[in-house]
């Protein structure tokens, strides 16, 4: 049987902390291992034991939920955070994007569509609310806005990548994990795996979320 996804839950709010907590143990493949009421206590208990995701609130005391996610991801780059906010503009999402999350839900959010997050995420998909569909666009479009992604070497205008690994980045984009990608595209999620580790390595790019929004920025998907 496969091992639940270790969860560190980050919330200043006891009674929702307590109430997400609660709704999480009821589902057999998520267990939550650690919590947090404050920036500093999340980044240390990433550093303290073995975890598979972190649910982050943004509005965390002291340093705050995005300087913590941006601490998280400089000690653990593959350690995947999902942001829980009550906040939705433009700015917010870019800077979550420069922090390095891989993506955030509103709170009141359906426990079915968190879990559903969660579980995304855990997979290697990001995953961004509906709801800020057309602030994530426009944050792809509006280039100074966006922490720009600047590797690949000499960025020559010319696209590196092979039609298939267009085809997959193309959704990897639209925020499908790899089964997804393999069910869609009818291989092996193996074969996506690869397929994704040769698409970061030709853009220079560190993970999923900055390669899509370089294709984006750089137009190499349609």
């Amino acid at each position: 049987m496969k091992s639940p996804v270790k969860i560190l839950l980050a919330e200043d709010d006891e009674l929702f902390r307590l109430g997400l907590r609660m709704r999480l143990q009821q589902e057999a493949d998520l267990e939550v291992v650690a919590e947090a009421e404050d920036g500093e206590t999340a980044v240390d208990q990433t550093k303290c034991q073995p975890l598979d995701l972190v649910l982050l609130d943004i509005g965390l005391p002291g340093i705050g939920g995005i300087e913590a996610c941006r601490q998280i991801k400089q000690h653990q780059p593959t350690l995947p955070v999902l942001v829980l906010t009550s906040r939705s503009e433009k700015n917010l999402i870019s800077r979550l994007i420069g922090a390095g999350a891989q993506g955030y839900c509103l709170k009141g959010i359906a426990a079915e569509s968190l879990i559903l997050a969660l579980r995304s995420v855990a997979a290697g998909a990001s995953w961004w609310d509906s709801t800020a569909t057309a602030e994530i666009q426009a944050a792809f479009q509006d280039v100074p806005s966006v922490p720009t992604v600047e590797p690949m070497s000499a960025r020559s205008n010319e696209n590196p990548l092979t039609p298939r690994e267009q085809e997959i980045l193309a959704l990897v984009a639209a925020g499908k994990s790899n089964q997804e990608i393999a069910d869609v595209l009818y291989i092996t999620p193996g074969t996506v795996r690869v397929h994704v580790h040769a698409i970061l390595h030709k853009l220079d790019v560190r993970d999923r979320t900055q390669a899509a929004i370089m294709a984006l920025q750089r137009h190499l998907i349609s």
